[in-house]
């Protein structure tokens, strides 16, 4: 596969998607011509593009009769097409006549309900119920010809041959449905937010004040969506992925990219990375989380993010990756082109999930750096090598965990490790001894001084893939996964900003008397000062004493005040102000332990946090160092006159408005009058308009072009990866770990041995049950003896509440059971 990565200044392929001609669909049925009309001066409806145009530009009679003259042809549909809406049905066009230039002399607008199905559509096989019949041969039709310049009504029938609805219903009609551009463009805006089309419903309802009064249905929002999206997949996924890539390469020069592509053209692993998250990877990338179990588009590309943590304790994105499968050359590729992409600096810990793949990429790529395995991963898998265990030894489970958890150091891990060993008899479990073999890469113990920015799993990168799930669905084109991505980065790095906000415009509550707190509380961010005062109020509940003094440096063991166990050590030298604890809070977080800190309040050092125990990436000014090699700097591309600004400013400008009008009916008509005089005005200047933007955007472009002349590196088209359809909603995202694929297990029936239900659901006691709570009813008990029972062939009643069954063939009948699927509901149905 060849990989395409651009220069730092790519230009942009422009392009434009006319969304008005996606929501285009026919409002008509099947079509039957009549026998009588002449075929040759017909045109079909399908051929003839419908005038549209709305009732309130046409200021003539309301009500259409024989006779009646129109200047447009637009004005009569939309005379009749109100009418229609006014008395309770809908209207389309049945046949049209041209003249020999092709121009339209004549038309026949019809109710929608005229003519019958067609024979093709009632001979065909359906593998859904048929549709419902909607034409029953309705006779309401208004025809027009056109006499000189004017249109007038030749033919005008209102008798209906059906119920026809109040107008309040009329507005779901299909010939009355319609999304307004408004409403496209409300919808694409949501849509655009991973809003679901459910939900882009209740606020078109709740926009317009009632579901009747919204003008569409459910279905015509799906439907627009839908169109879209096939027209987007017309065009090519990939390759408006790649085009949005050229396009945010020239707004920001900082923005890289590489793709990989074979041989035919198609599509394979693809990283980006916009120029925010490769400087916050300099200043934060000595710890990075790296996982790929989750999946977002439809192609089922497992989406790799790169995540770490901020100095507001934050998870950052470092970039991300869509790979077509999760091969050793796929990761190997992922991350040479990642550690390219921030400037050659390899991260000094690594956080991944237990899978060897990942491990042989991370040790061919990255050979210094600490790779550690997600300790929540490792655990997750003992239940399954070691069920028989768990049954077996019930306390097997606490003395595992206290030996994982509760271990501080490494000879005590050591300790304990052998003794459940050998109390369990796991000495020739070979899993197990797998598992030990890899202790340095998962177990606290070993990692204590590694520094992890407090990060002991890849919960990270797993909260960042919930955080997605409100922006991407397992139905997502990559083209719009990676639109998507860049909104919720946004969102991201707008929390930051208020953090930021926070720490520098208000003032932490101080709990104790020492100055040090004071000094942490202008020196920290606020969520890392938490974590510190937290350690300094509690480390006086703590006590110390000298152990013993080795070359200069004093032991002191720490314990809780009225405690002599569990104690921690302290080794303190004086001379430099420098502690070692045996916790290793700050070797693995970057925060002084309380144990040290009760150290420092009994040699009265409170006044001062000693530097070199004060983290940058933990401070307010981390992100303060300027960073070369990166171009972070955003080319504003919009200017004051952009479409898209001008439309933000105009709609802020009338929801004021708005809100003035309708506060009153007075001020209600002065505003629907102004707003229809102001609309006709404006659309007397709409070529002016477009004139004019069009100017803008030519100029406010010049810049991004001039800066680069390579519009594409790419000579041929890029193919979409395979396509993986799935019916249904997903039941997950994320890939499950094979214990949660384990089948369950099928109970089985006490009383017939099958399997798929329990006693209280077996068939044939069901059966039994019910037929003699019918026969033998507490009024009647009186009037039955045993020859009645024999008789009805059931078995013999001692007492109506304890029966006894004899669950021969000869006593119960038959029954047949249909397993439904994957929850064991059985239907049963006796004959």
């Amino acid at each position: 596969m060849t990989d395409i990565i651009p220069t730092e200044n790519a230009g942009i392929s422009k392009m434009s998607i006319n969304v008005e001609e996606l929501a285009k669909s026919s409002c008509c049925d099947d079509f039957i011509e009549d026998e009588h009309v002449d075929k040759e001066m017909i045109k079909d409806q399908n051929d003839f593009k419908q005038p549209i145009a709305s009732f309130a530009s046409y200021n003539g009679p309301k009500e259409p009769c024989l006779d009646m003259e129109f200047d447009e042809l637009e004005d009569a549909h939309a005379c009749y097409n109100a009418y229609a809406r006014r008395n309770g049905f809908s209207i389309r066009t049945s046949h049209s006549r041209l003249a020999k230039d092709k121009s339209v002399i004549g038309i026949e607008y019809v109710c929608s309900r005229d003519g019958f199905r067609h024979k093709s559509y009632q001979e065909k096989t359906y593998k859904n119920p048929k549709p419902a019949e909607t034409r029953i041969g309705c006779k309401a039709i208004m025809g027009l010809k056109k006499v000189g310049l004017k249109w007038i009504v030749c033919k005008f029938k209102t008798e209906h041959n059906h119920d026809l609805l109040s107008p309040r219903s009329t507005s779901l009609l299909r010939g009355h449905r319609v999304v307004t551009s408004a409403q496209k463009s409300l919808i694409d805006t949501l849509n655009k937010s991973g809003v679901p089309p459910r939900k882009i419903m209740s606020v078109l309802s709740e926009k317009s004040g009632g579901d009747y009064n919204v003008g569409c249905i459910a279905k015509d929002v799906q439907n627009y969506l839908g169109n879209r999206r096939r027209f987007l997949f017309g065009e090519g996924d990939a390759q408006k992925m790649y085009n949005y890539f050229l396009e945010r390469q020239s707004k920001n020069p900082g923005f890289v990219y590489a793709i990989q592509v074979d041989e035919n053209g198609y599509m394979g692993n693809c990283f980006w990375a916009d120029a925010r998250s490769r400087v916050a990877y300099q200043y934060f990338g000595d710890v990075v989380t790296f996982d790929a179990t989750y999946l977002t588009n439809c192609y089922k590309m497992p989406f790799v993010p790169f995540t770490g943590v901020n100095h507001h304790h934050q998870s950052v994105m470092f970039g991300c990756a869509l790979l077509v499968n999760e091969m050793v050359e796929s990761y190997m590729w992922l991350l040479k082109t990642w550690l390219e992409a921030m400037l050659g600096r390899a991260p000094s810990t690594i956080i991944t999930d237990d899978d060897k793949v990942m491990s042989k990429a991370i040790a061919e790529v990255l050979p210094n750096t600490t790779h550690r395995l997600c300790l929540w991963h490792v655990l997750q898998k003992v239940p399954e090598h070691l069920a028989y265990i768990y049954n077996k030894y019930p306390s097997f489970q606490i003395d595992f965990r206290h030996c994982i958890h509760n271990t501080i150091t490494i000879e005590e891990f050591e300790m304990e490790w052998s003794e459940i060993v050998g109390k369990y008899e796991l000495g020739e479990n070979d899993w197990l001894k797998k598992l030990y073999m890899r202790r340095e890469k998962w177990m606290p113990a070993y990692l204590r001084t590694t520094f992890c920015a407090g990060m002991s799993t890849t919960q990270r990168s797993e909260s960042m893939n919930k955080f997605f799930k409100d922006y991407v669905r397992s139905s997502t084109m990559v083209s719009d996964f990676v639109y998507q991505y860049e909104k919720a980065l946004d969102a991201r790095y707008f929390k930051e900003k208020e953090r930021d906000v926070k720490t520098k415009t208000s003032k932490p509550i101080i709990k104790t008397c020492y100055k040090m707190e004071v000094e942490a509380a202008k020196v920290y961010t606020r969520e890392s000062f938490l974590m510190f005062q937290e350690e300094l109020f509690n480390s006086q509940n703590y006590h110390s004493s000298k152990h013993r003094e080795e070359g200069g440096v004093k032991i002191y063991r720490v314990a809780l005040h009225g405690r002599e166990s569990p104690f921690y050590e302290v080794a303190f030298e004086v001379l430099e102000k420098k502690a070692t604890c045996t916790c290793h809070k700050f070797e693995f977080v970057g925060i002084l332990c309380r144990h040290i800190l009760q150290i420092f309040l009994k040699k009265s050092l409170v006044d001062t946090i000693p530097q070199h125990y004060v983290l940058e990436r933990w401070t307010i000014n981390a992100k303060s160092r300027i960073i070369h090699g990166i171009s972070s700097d955003d080319i504003q591309v919009e200017t004051q006159n952009s479409s898209n600004l001008m439309r933000n400013s105009l709609m802020l400008q009338f929801y004021e408005v708005v809100e003035v009008g309708c506060q009153s009916k007075r001020k209600y008509d002065h505003f629907s009058i102004s707003l229809q005089k102001l609309h006709h005005e404006i659309l007397t200047m709409d070529d002016d308009c477009h004139k004019d933007i069009n100017d803008a955007n030519v100029g406010s472009a010049e810049g991004p072009v001039l800066n680069s002349q390579v519009l594409s590196n790419l000579a041929f088209t890029l193919q979409d990866p395979p396509h993986v359809s799935c019916r249904g909603k997903p039941k997950s995202l994320r890939q499950k770990n094979p214990k949660e694929n384990q089948a369950i297990k099928k109970r089985t029936c006490s009383i017939c041995k099958k399997t798929g239900h329990v006693r209280t659901k077996c068939p044939s006691h069901k059966q039994a049950r019910d037929i003699s709570n019918t026969n033998l009813r507490p009024t009647n008990l009186g009037l039955i003896d045993q020859q009645s029972l024999v008789k009805c062939s059931l078995p013999t009643m001692e007492y109506p509440f304890t029966t006894t069954f004899d669950m021969s063939q000869d006593h119960v009948c038959s029954s047949t059971i249909v397993d439904i699927g994957a929850d064991n509901i059985n239907a049963y149905g006796t004959h």
